[in-house]
């Protein structure tokens, strides 16, 4: 699915420094803002220099024709096209959740958890493209995160995948706090819990930074 971006990359003089994640993310936030934003939020939410939001709206604008200055004559900013509300329906069948986290919860399976934020993003069906989880704490770092923490949902619990530094079958297993945590976050927004799920857990030195490492690191997982 990704590849259907490829052509925002395409140049014939400077190759973009914006990422997948970038765009992905820049789709999600322009459909939470049906009444149009402009660069300077996207650059600051993006966390990305002027230049490079520049080159990613007219991408976006130009070449992939996902989004569309909301009023021509005001210059209020820019809005999903019906060809961008499409593309990101079909991110959302494979991402339909990317909330920020509670620590005070999640603190039990985070190792560094002060002065550090959390994200988390649901990906459905991807148990098969998980491994040890160590390709998306990798992920998440590439992006200036501070790493990832994958969940697995068996159909019945929630649980940490199998990995070289668990000693103990029984180290896979979470508190029941954190597993109603998940389940009913997921719940309030009108999302479903499925075998074979996978909730990966963005770390960061700020919101930003924390949505950005769970956004990539579950865009290894599609």
């Amino acid at each position: 699915m990704l590849d259907r971006l490829n052509e925002l990359f395409e140049s014939n003089t400077i190759k973009p420094t914006f990422d997948y994640v970038h765009i992905i993310l820049a789709l999600i936030i322009f459909g939470k803002n049906p009444e149009g934003i402009g660069r300077y939020r996207l650059q600051k939410d993006l966390m990305i220099g002027s230049g490079t939001a520049r080159s990613l709206i007219r991408k976006l604008n130009e070449v992939g024709k996902y989004i569309t200055v909301l009023d021509q004559n005001k210059r209020r900013g820019h809005v999903l096209t019906i060809k961008g509300l499409e593309f990101l329906k079909q991110i959302k069948k494979h991402i339909p959740l990317l909330e920020k986290g509670d620590l005070t919860i999640l603190k039990g399976i985070i190792i560094e958890y002060k002065n550090i934020y959390a994200y988390y993003c649901l990906i459905k069906k991807a148990k098969k493209n998980l491994k040890s989880g160590i390709e998306q704490r990798d992920a998440a770092m590439k992006i200036n995160g501070s790493g990832a923490t994958c969940l697995l949902y068996d159909g019945k619990n929630l649980k940490l995948p199998a990995s070289p530094f668990l000693e103990r079958v029984e180290d896979l297993n979470l508190n029941e706090k954190i597993q109603n945590y998940f389940k009913i976050r997921i719940s309030d927004n009108n999302a479903e819990l499925e075998e074979g799920d996978v909730i990966i857990i963005g770390l960061g030195v700020s919101d930003e930074k924390a949505r950005l490492a769970a956004l990539n690191s579950a865009l290894t997982l599609i």
